[in-house]
């Protein structure tokens, strides 16, 4: 039993002062990390944040256009789609540029599922520059498209989460690795569907 708690111990250590301080700042630099980002205000004092980045060969208005598709009904969350369905999301990706899909503003709802799922109203839509999801109640999702002088994208995702209670305290950090695993997948499809190197990429 000893030598079982001391297993334990150390990888509960582990998985606080490694890996989570990793998936948290995931392809984030300590700059991105700690830069005020537009939205940050609505979710103050912030208890839970993740900040995490990507480089996109191509340009932010490229970037853009994909980004702008999120939601079901809409674009898909360029994630595991075979996961979203498992757990009854209903999302289907769309792998091209839809001129219908195209406009996003403050006040639109962007749908992560059927009833009972996340329905995150758009605070801010600002096309080539950020796209921010939530409220101060239920947290926010943002991404904030930074160009770069030699023509690529810095695309930085960041989720702010507060909670009013142990139990949501629990929950929160039971699916934070689950939320980290479909984040990072969603930025790397962006990247390659911007680049136009995706596999289900469809040109016309």
């Amino acid at each position: 039993m000893p030598t079982f708690l001391a297993i334990l111990a150390a990888l509960v250590l582990i998985y606080l002062f490694l890996f989570r301080p990793w998936y948290l700042r995931w392809g984030a630099t300590p700059a991105e990390t700690a830069l005020p980002l537009p939205g940050d205000e609505l979710v103050a004092p912030v208890k839970l944040q993740s900040t995490r980045a990507i480089s996109i060969h191509a340009p932010a208005e490229k970037v853009w256009q994909w980004l702008v598709q999120l939601g079901r009904g809409r674009g898909g969350m360029y994630s595991y789609e075979w996961l979203e369905n498992l757990a009854g999301c209903d999302i289907h990706n769309v792998y091209e540029i839809r001129p219908e899909l195209q406009h996003m503003q403050a006040g639109d709802v962007v749908s992560f599922g059927p009833k009972g799922y996340p329905q995150p109203p758009v605070s801010r839509g600002e096309a080539g520059k950020l796209l921010l999801l939530g409220d101060a109640v239920g947290g926010t999702m943002g991404w904030y498209l930074f160009p770069q002088p030699d023509g690529t994208t810095r695309l930085v995702a960041r989720q702010r989460n507060t909670y009013n209670n142990t139990l949501g305290s629990i929950m929160w950090h039971i699916t934070e690795p689950i939320s980290f695993v479909m984040e990072q997948k969603m930025l790397r499809t962006l990247r390659d569907l911007a680049e136009g190197r995706h596999a289900g990429l469809k040109t016309k």
